[in-house]
């Protein structure tokens, strides 16, 4: 019984520090670093115009999901140049604000998607124009999907720090 009234006033102090999550330990208060949205967050309309924000602080994108062509390139010298130039391409389209994500599927797919892109658009005929500009697809190494999508208008932003972060590029 000892062994019992022990535990459970260890339980009742440790659940009791766990649910304090007020300033200096006043619960029901928010502390300064408190998880609380709308008194840590403020809206930012200048950059919610400049990214193209909705109310929600989504916009429209297009994905490409790339999936394998039908040519069969045997030559690694020629599919190594092949997957060079699409890599510059995708760094083009990036640097000009096209591609806000790229990159390939880790496992294959039952739907065969080899990889996909974001772009930077809602119009499928731009997505396609860009797309089209990558030397694999034209090749016919890569075919593609296109599908219009909703996301967060900030995901541009990310490509920003990405630059930081990265030691090399592919």
């Amino acid at each position: 019984m000892r062994k019992f009234l022990v535990l459970l006033s260890l339980c009742s102090l440790l659940s009791s520090c766990v649910i304090t999550k007020g300033k200096d330990g006043e619960p029901g208060k928010p502390g300064k670093n408190a998880s609380n949205a709308t008194s840590s967050t403020t809206f930012n309309q200048e950059l919610a115009t400049k990214l193209g924000a909705d109310k929600y602080g989504m916009k429209p994108y297009v994905i490409v999901m790339l999936t394998t062509g039908s040519a069969k390139v045997e030559d690694k010298t020629k599919m190594g140049e092949l997957m060079k130039g699409h890599l510059a391409n995708i760094r083009k389209l990036s640097d000009e604000g096209k591609i806000v994500v790229a990159g390939p599927f880790l496992e294959k797919s039952k739907e065969d998607y080899r990889g996909m892109f974001i772009f930077n658009t809602q119009s499928k005929e731009e997505a396609e124009q860009w797309v089209k500009t990558d030397p694999a697809v034209m090749a016919g190494v890569f075919s593609y999907e296109i599908f219009p999508w909703y996301g967060s208008a900030a995901l541009p932003m990310y490509l920003k720090y990405h630059k930081e972060i990265a030691k090399e590029n592919p």
